[in-house]
């Protein structure tokens, strides 16, 4: 379980949705409004993060567009930008955000299943919430009101991912030409599951991932901390932080830090500024550094000896990305405080987890044996 760490290297994260996490972040853009929606600016920036030598990637995502007026922004699926984005890297992790507070688990567990073989085991999976009455009426489903019900579906949700990424056993596949068998039926298996809004019998219509169980992040508050890989822990300061990491109980735990990092044009306080001309940077209770690369390099080493990895959140990818990847992380790296990730290595390999055995595994005889 995690637990006081003592300066090891430090295992780095980036959001990559939309132009930012300023909801204005697309009017510093550096391309055109029109391109945030093509294929090639996703490609430019996890190209970016994978060669300064970032762990992971994530996108955001939920059923309803991310923007209000003055600012809508729209986006494409984040498993569908997850999946363009592995076959564009080769090392990175890839992890799309995905609530299942009405979406259906089977069909989630079956995406990210499918993810993780399109990426060769490099997926992961942000669990998230749609805590507003809109997302109800997008799915057409009564709304689930309060942080309990919505953590009870979040802790299902996962349940029912996990369980069916099991219901196919390692050696499911036979795939033999001499005896006409794609199959062994024996190993595919039924999760039974029985919860308070829903039932699920399974087995899945994806084979086991290749990691066998794909890297689930989450906040622990709102997803019991023994069904997730990694806590997303938050606080304004570094104490509310690294006490939160203390009490997160999961094997790896990141921090998250909303980023505005000097740049050769602005000081990152000037951009804030700017940008709040038109909307406030919205207060998300995270830690948030505001000013020049050699400052974040020092809070990313002072985090170092409580989390195990950050996840950053630029406020605007286009400015901040290239000093992320030109100053800080080569500055880390110089310290030996960065953990790169190395080609045709798995996700969990990377974060240093094991790759769990399949709770259905039998000893059972393979049918192309019998």
């Amino acid at each position: 379980m995690s637990g006081p760490k003592s300066g090891s290297a430090l295992h780095l994260a980036v959001e990559l949705d939309g132009d930012g996490s300023h909801p204005s972040a697309w009017r510093r853009a550096a391309h055109a409004p029109d391109r945030l929606l093509g294929p090639r600016q996703l490609a430019r920036l996890a190209a970016t993060a994978a060669n300064a030598g970032f762990t992971l990637i994530t996108l955001d995502d939920g059923v309803l567009p991310p923007g209000t007026a003055p600012d809508p922004v729209g986006r494409i699926g984040a498993v569908e930008r997850a999946a363009f984005a592995a076959a564009s890297t080769s090392t990175i992790g890839i992890a799309p955000a995905l609530p299942v507070t009405y979406a259906e688990p089977f069909h989630v567990s079956s995406q990210l299943a499918s993810l993780d073989h399109v990426s060769a085991g490099r997926a992961g999976w942000v669990v998230t919430e749609e805590a507003g009455p809109e997302a109800a009426r997008a799915w057409g489903r009564p709304p689930v009101t309060g942080a309990a019900e919505r953590a009870r579906e979040s802790g299902d949700g996962v349940e029912v991912a996990r369980a069916l990424w099991d219901s196919w056993e390692d050696d499911a596949v036979i795939r033999s030409v001499a005896t006409s068998r794609y199959l062994d039926r024996e190993r595919l298996h039924y999760i039974d599951f029985t919860g308070e809004t829903y039932a699920v019998k399974g087995p899945a219509i994806v084979p086991r991932p290749p990691q066998g169980q794909l890297v689930v992040l989450g906040r622990p508050d709102r997803v019991p901390a023994d069904l997730l890989d990694v806590a997303l822990v938050e606080g304004r300061d570094l104490a509310s932080v690294t006490g939160a990491a203390a009490a997160a109980g999961t094997p790896r735990v990141f921090a998250e830090v909303e980023v505005a990092l000097d740049t050769p044009d602005a000081t990152g306080a000037e951009r804030v500024a700017d940008l709040a001309r038109y909307a406030p940077w919205p207060d998300r209770g995270r830690l948030r550094h505001i000013g020049p690369a050699g400052g974040l390099a020092a809070l990313l080493a002072e985090l170092s000896r409580h989390v195990d990895g950050v996840r950053l959140h630029p406020l605007v990818l286009d400015e901040d990305l290239p000093v992320l990847s030109r100053l800080v992380l080569p500055d880390l790296s110089a310290r030996r405080l960065v953990a790169r990730p190395l080609p045709g290595t798995a996700l969990r390999t990377t974060l240093g987890l094991e790759r769990p055995a399949n709770r259905f595994a039998t000893t059972a005889v393979p049918e192309e044996a019998r």
